[in-house]
């Protein structure tokens, strides 16, 4: 049931599910001042939500706080948080991956640079959500696309969420004596991800990938030019995706904390 929840209630809280409820409140609420003010709330809501500017300083306050270092990191295990692995269903020929599958693609870099001589895949499935094979099987098949041994890469296949990875983590790597790790997940979810795994005793080398935000991207959208200020002005599905990303990253911190987990 802690899944689920976990799962729904933030639904009801991120732009699009807040701006639905208020929009349904509105229709529903006889008080013309009331019907007014949900209405307004929902327009806010969606417009703040789909704006480019909360979005870039939304993504930058949560991916920059793990900058990459100029140097190759040393550890005996990289440990890899699954994300965007696409299992092999028809039309795929394949397994793909999504932006946040960045992490799998940085992680085998890693492995072929020599950071570390093997890989922890972690990350398991949740029955009612999950379609076709196995985040286990699907990352075995793109890490041997991408020339990493199988007798390179150990698995942890039960967690169903950042915390329950932490942990599990923590057993497999205490059976084989081993406590520093280089962690490679999505920018936005390093802050949280640091902090799960080094309350679990862990010391833990950040290896941030999939950056929504870059050096570059404020001087390009948002400087000086016209035509590119009046776009990022309007609201878009794409900024509402970032901006979704990034409150769910915070609502997690919020909650995690509440919990004790971080």
């Amino acid at each position: 049931m802690y899944i689920f929840l976990s799962k729904f209630l933030p639904l009801l809280v991120y732009p699009l599910g807040l701006a639905t409820l208020l929009l349904l409140l509105g229709l529903f609420i006889r008080h013309r001042r009331w019907q007014i003010g949900m209405l307004t709330l929902a327009f806010l809501v969606l417009y703040l939500g789909g704006n480019g500017w909360v979005a870039h300083w939304l993504a930058k306050s949560l991916e920059w706080r793990y900058l990459p270092s100029a140097e190759i990191p040393q550890a005996d295990v990289i440990v890899v948080l699954a994300g965007d692995e696409r299992a092999e269903q028809y039309p795929r020929q394949t397994p793909e991956v999504g932006e946040a599958g960045d992490r799998i693609i940085y992680a085998a870099w890693l492995y072929q640079q020599g950071a570390a001589p093997v890989i922890l895949f972690s990350g398991g499935s949740i029955k009612w959500l999950s379609v076709g094979s196995s985040p286990k099987d699907t990352a075995a098949y793109l890490l041997e696309m991408m020339r990493v041994p199988h007798s390179a890469v150990w698995y942890e296949t039960k967690s169903r969420n950042t915390y329950e990875s932490a942990v599990d983590c923590r057993k497999l790597l205490d059976e084989k004596g081993i406590s520093r790790v280089i962690l490679v997940t999505s920018a936005a979810h390093m802050p949280r991800s640091v902090a799960l795994f080094e309350r679990q005793g862990i010391e833990v080398i950040p290896a941030p990938t999939d950056y929504t935000v870059t050096q570059s991207v404020p001087q390009h959208k948002f400087a000086g030019r016209l035509p590119s200020l009046v776009i990022s002005l309007l609201p878009s599905a794409e900024y509402l995706r970032i901006n979704t990303i990034m409150l769910k990253e915070y609502f997690g911190i919020v909650i995690y904390k509440l919990r004790g987990w971080m």
